[in-house]
């Protein structure tokens, strides 16, 4: 479907009507469809007859009427001036715009342009006349693509100078005739510097006359889409009394295009919007043709490759079933969800006609991606030390999108090697099965745990391109792990647990990464049995909430709570890796990890707790892609069923930020308000995305 807009000029006998046909006002002005003003060519009209200047005059019958005293003075007041016409703008036919050259020092005037030495001055450039009219839409077209904008930051003499007035003349008559004045008055001037200045003064004096308003507006057609008829034309809004505005009329019917491409018309065209134009009445006469094609729902998907996955299973992630309406919405989705899997390194989607005259099927053709990946990274936090990781992935070892992962971690306190499986789209959009088999040994200053982990577990994902508002999680753990702290005096003991996690979030904030407005509210509860020397049961709590306030453009409030119990049992039997912990760069800034809470033995070592309270308040400020983010935290860790508030640990700090295209990179530096013994004076966190 092309963009345009014509308007239609004829005249009609004798009558002082003139119609229009205007083809696209808008060409080359950014911000809309393009269009330019073009003139139907005027009807060929026979030569008149030469005369013969030898022939005899023929007696001229007397009509009483005496000869005019040429002496004496007029007395008929002239006609007024016809509306400026509309016609193209090519170098054969636009005529001179009528400059007013002011003479100045140094610059010849227009009479003697013959004469004009050819000295260069800058310039300044203003318009009069059209504050009422001139918007921003309006004043940025004219910047872009105004010749004198262009050069006024450079010499000129008079005659580049005069040329650049004639171009921007008739930018802008098309800018005006697309708001709908079609007998604007425009005069250029160059006049000498102000008082104070150096820059010659280049005006323009604007007078945009009347707006032409819409007598009619037809849109043909859409009776052939029946029952959806009503709808459909409540999608083209433009309406008889509204101004010839080429952007409303374009607006329009882009929307129109939309509105049908929405309703189950898949083939549907529409045409060029026609407008003619009545320069009497000040008025105009809009035209539209729409060729339906036909009402359609949806029919089978049709794969041209199906090494990747079948098209079942791309049905299964689209958001419709055969015999929905066709929207052309329902196939963009899909388009971003193919292309989401990381599969694929290009994907098309094409209606085509079923020839039931009732479905659309959908042709999706692919091109495999690479499926292989090799990944490393290497990083220090406060707390947890230095850390080098590497993994190999395949993204499609098990067809449809089973992924298998093998990761392996050396560092100063960790070292693991994991396999693990995920299966993107589990028989729905966005379901991700999971499995994971782990043996890790970490050493913390508040435990000492090595552990085997067998775990799998259903989820509704949120990601940076489909950010949902509920996300739930469910699953099951087998973790058989050996450890040592504090309470145990260093001597190790053998914990088998089983652990049935569950978890809900509701997300009403606008971004994933750096949310800007907005709240989030999750939960997640976890029932647990542990086997050491007995078999005792207990259940983990916890609930987290964050809101996010704009305060104005570049500043914006963020607050985070997070509350976490253990019911039942006591401290010591729980096993340490399993406990509550606070300190660190996703915790409480400016302590070290897990560095908060009650400490025990001799080397005084967190050993965690039954219940955890921690805060967050940070301002955002944004400056273009970086921005400065101060901070105060609070957090505390009790070994009681509740926490206490009392005991409460206080960090603040600065951070910054620098906003890519992927989300923002933070880096924060914080120091403990209120320490305790053997806590550091500075701690500094690196990280993708905002603290919460």
């Amino acid at each position: 479907m092309t963009h345009g807009f014509r308007a239609r000029r004829y005249n009609s006998g004798c009558a002082p009507v003139a119609s229009f046909l205007l083809a696209p006002l808008l060409l080359a002005l950014p911000c809309v469809a393009h269009a330019q003003v073009s003139g139907v060519a005027r009807p060929e009209v026979a030569p008149e007859p030469v005369p013969d200047v030898d022939q005899s005059l023929d007696a001229m019958p007397d009509i009483g009427l005496d000869w005019p005293d040429m002496d004496q003075a007029d007395s008929i007041a002239p006609l007024p001036d016809d509306p400026v016409d509309v016609q193209v703008a090519t170098p054969e036919s636009t005529p001179d715009v009528p400059v007013a050259v002011e003479p100045i020092d140094g610059v010849a005037a227009a009479s003697d342009m013959a004469a004009d030495t050819g000295e260069e001055r800058r310039y300044m450039v203003q318009l009069t006349g059209i504050d009422a009219i001139a918007d921003a839409q309006f004043t940025q077209r004219f910047d872009e693509l105004s010749a004198l904008r262009l050069g006024q930051d450079k010499s000129a003499n008079l005659a580049q100078i005069n040329r650049r007035i004639k171009e921007d003349s008739d930018l802008l008559d098309r800018l005006l005739r697309a708001k709908g004045y079609y007998a604007a008055r425009i005069r250029g001037t160059v006049a000498a510097p102000p008082a104070g200045g150096d820059r010659l003064a280049v005006t323009f004096d604007i007078n945009p006359g009347t707006q032409y308003l819409l007598a009619s507006v037809d849109v043909t057609g859409l009776a052939e889409t029946r029952e959806r008829e009503a709808k459909l034309r409540e999608a083209f809004p433009p309406k008889v009394g509204d101004p010839v505005d080429a952007d409303a009329i374009l607006a329009g019917r882009d929307k129109l295009v939309t509105a049908l491409s929405e309703s189950g018309f898949p083939f549907a065209t529409v045409d060029e919007p026609d407008v003619r134009i009545d320069h009497e009445e000040r008025k105009g006469d809009l035209d539209i043709i729409v060729t339906p094609g036909g009402y359609r729902t949806f029919g089978a998907i049709r794969l041209n490759d199906e090494r990747l996955f079948s098209a079942r299973h791309v049905q299964e992630i689209a958001r419709f079933d055969p015999g929905d309406t066709y929207m052309a919405s329902d196939v963009e989705d899909l388009r971003r969800a193919i292309v989401a899997t990381g599969l694929v390194s290009s994907v098309s989607l094409m209606p085509k006609d079923q020839g039931d005259g009732e479905h659309v099927d959908l042709a999706v053709d692919v091109r495999p991606a690479p499926l292989r990946t090799i990944a490393g990274e290497l990083g220090y936090g406060t707390g947890e030390g230095y850390r080098a990781e590497v993994s190999w992935q395949h993204r499609n070892f098990f067809p449809p999108e089973g992924a298998v992962t093998v990761r392996g971690v050396i560092g100063t306190q960790e070292q693991t090697g994991a396999f693990s499986y995920r299966r993107n789209n589990f028989h729905r959009r966005d379901n991700v099965l999971t499995g994971l088999l782990s043996i890790s040994n970490i050493r913390r200053d508040a435990y000492d745990a090595r552990t085997i982990t067998l775990s799998g577990g259903l989820e509704r994902q949120t990601n940076i391109l489909f950010q949902k508002n509920w996300v739930w999680r469910f699953g099951a753990e087998l973790i058989a792990s050996d450890e040592a702290d504090a309470f145990s005096g260093g001597a190790r003991r053998t914990f088998l647990i089983a652990a049935v996690p569950l978890g809900l979030t509701y997300d009403g904030s606008d971004d994933l990464l750096n949310p800007t407005t907005g709240f989030r509210l999750g939960g997640r509860v976890s029932p647990e049995l542990s086997f050491q020397n007995k078999t005792f049961g207990y259940t983990r709590v916890q609930v987290d909430g964050s809101i996010y306030q704009p305060m104005s453009e570049k500043i914006v409030v963020a607050a985070r709570a997070r509350f976490g119990t253990i019911l039942g049992s006591n401290v010591e039997q729980i096993a340490p890796s399993r406990r509550f912990y606070a300190g660190g760069g996703a915790s409480v800034r400016g302590y070290g990890y897990q560095a908060i809470g009650p400490r025990y033995g001799k080397d005084d070592d967190p050993v965690g707790g039954k219940s955890l309270a921690e805060f967050s308040l940070e301002a955002r400020v944004r400056f273009g892609n970086f921005g400065v983010v101060p901070f105060v935290d609070a957090g505390n860790i009790s070994t009681s069923f509740l926490p206490r508030f009392r005991d409460l640990r206080i960090g603040a700090g600065m951070g910054v930020r620098y906003y890519s295209s992927f989300g923002p990179i933070r880096v924060d530096v914080g120091t403990p308000i209120n320490p305790q013994s053997g806590d550091p004076k500075i701690a500094v966190y690196v990280s993708l995305g905002q603290a919460f």
